[in-house]
C-alpha cells in the first residue's frame, strides 16, 4: 500500500474540494473570530449583489444535523450581502417539501436543500428549479441532476476506505489481526457505501480479517447495546472501525464497562467528543474520519456565487462546478488541533 503523505490528510480514494477552502471569486484573509467554519477562509468577503437564500434541512436531532444548521447560520451572517431564510426542518417529507415551496413562493434567490429523503424530494427541487430559483443539493442527493443546479457532500465510501487503511497501517506487521465493524442504519445506502469502501482498503492487507459486525442506528443506546453484544461474541480483536461519533458515545460506554483496551479505535464524522478523547490519548479512541459539516458553510457560500453569477478562484470557469465531493481525512493525536474548532456537539 501506498504510504501517509500527510498528516493534514490520507489521501487514499477520491478527489474532493474540502469544505472551507471553497474560494468564491477572490479571497479575503479574514478568519473571522467563530468556531467551525468560521475558522476558515471565507468566500470572496467584498460585497456584491444582495441575495436571499433559502435553507431548509431535515430536524435536528442528530449532532451532525445540527451542526449542519449551525455553520449554514454563522457562514450566512458573514456575508451583508446575504439573506437567510431557514425554515424549522423536519423528517416528514411531506411537511419538508411545504417548507421548501413556501420558500418558493417567496421568490428567495437561491434554495440550499438537505432532504430528509433524497427521493421523495426529488420533485420539489424540480419544482424550484423550473422556478427558475438554483437548486443546491446538501448531500443526500436528489434522483435526477434535473433537480438541482449543484450538489454539494461528504464521501462515504471514501470515510471506509480511509478508516481501512488507517486501521491497516497500524496493523500491517502483525499476522493474523482480526478486526471488527460497528455499522450505521443497513436500510441506508450511505453504510453500505462505508462498509464497501472499508473492506475494499482491507483487501490491500491480506494479514487483516474482519471477523465481526454488527448494524446500529447512529444513536448513543444502540451504539452501547450493539458494542456490548459485540464485545460479548469477540473476545480478542485488534482494531474497531466504528461509522458514527455519536454512536462512538454509547460503544465507548460499553468498551468502559467491559474493561477493555487491547484493541484500537477509530470513528467516523468529526464529533468534538471524539477528537477530545483523541487529544486526551488514554483509551481506545485513537483516530475518526471525517464527514465535516462544515459543507453546509461550503453550500452558502455556492449558493452565493449562484445568487451573484460567480464562479470559483481557483477555477478557470466561470460557473461553479455541478458537484463537489468533500475528502474524509483521518484526524488523530497527530492533527487534531488543527481539526478541534470544526468538532460537532
Amino acid at each position: 500500500m501506498p504510504q501517509f503523505p500527510s498528516r493534514r490528510g490520507l489521501l487514499f480514494g477520491t478527489a474532493a474540494v474540502s469544505a472551507g477552502t471553497l474560494l468564491v471569486g477572490c479571497t479575503s484573509n479574514d478568519t473571522g473570530d467563530k468556531a467551525g467554519a468560521d475558522k476558515q477562509p471565507a468566500a470572496d468577503d467584498k460585497p456584491g449583489k444582495e441575495v436571499t437564500i433559502g435553507f431548509a434541512g431535515p430536524q435536528a436531532d442528530h449532532g451532525w444535523l445540527n451542526a449542519i444548521n449551525d455553520n449554514a447560520k454563522s457562514r450566512a451572517e458573514r456575508y451583508e450581502d446575504v439573506t437567510l431564510e431557514i425554515t424549522e426542518g423536519s423528517n416528514d417529507t411531506a411537511q419538508q417539501i411545504g417548507q421548501i415551496e413556501t420558500l418558493i413562493n417567496k421568490k428567495v434567490d437561491v434554495l440550499v436543500i438537505l432532504p430528509a429523503d433524497g427521493k421523495a424530494l426529488t420533485q420539489v427541487g424540480l419544482k424550484a428549479m423550473r422556478a427558475g430559483i438554483p437548486v443546491v443539493n446538501l448531500d443526500r442527493i436528489f434522483n435526477s441532476p434535473q433537480a438541482y443546479r449543484c450538489w454539494i457532500g461528504g464521501d462515504n465510501y471514501g470515510m471506509g476506505l480511509n478508516a481501512g487503511h488507517y486501521i491497516g497501517e497500524k496493523l500491517k506487521d502483525k499476522s493474523d489481526a482480526r478486526v471488527i465493524e460497528l455499522a450505521g442504519l443497513d436500510n441506508l445506502e450511505l453504510t453500505k457505501q462505508r462498509t464497501q469502501g472499508f473492506d475494499d482498503a482491507l483487501k490491500n492487507y491480506p494479514n487483516i480479517k474482519k471477523v465481526a459486525r454488527q448494524a446500529a442506528e447512529f444513536t448513543v443506546e444502540s451504539g452501547q447495546a450493539k458494542m456490548a453484544q459485540l464485545l460479548q461474541a469477540q473476545s480478542k480483536f485488534d482494531a474497531l472501525w466504528n461509522h458514527d461519533d455519536d454512536q462512538g458515545v454509547g460503544a465507548l460506554r460499553a468498551i468502559e464497562q467491559a474493561g477493555r483496551d487491547d484493541f484500537l479505535m477509530v470513528g467516523g464524522a468529526g464529533a468534538l467528543s471524539a477528537f477530545q478523547a483523541i487529544e486526551k490519548d488514554d483509551g481506545v479512541l485513537k483516530a475518526t474520519v471525517l464527514y465535516p459539516p462544515t459543507m453546509a458553510a461550503s453550500a452558502i457560500d455556492l449558493a452565493r456565487a449562484l445568487g451573484q453569477s460567480k464562479g470559483i478562484g481557483g477555477l478557470a470557469e466561470f460557473e461553479i462546478p455541478s458537484s463537489l465531493t468533500l475528502y474524509s481525512a483521518v484526524v488523530d493525536k497527530d492533527n487534531v488541533d488543527q481539526y478541534m474548532s470544526t468538532g460537532f456537539k
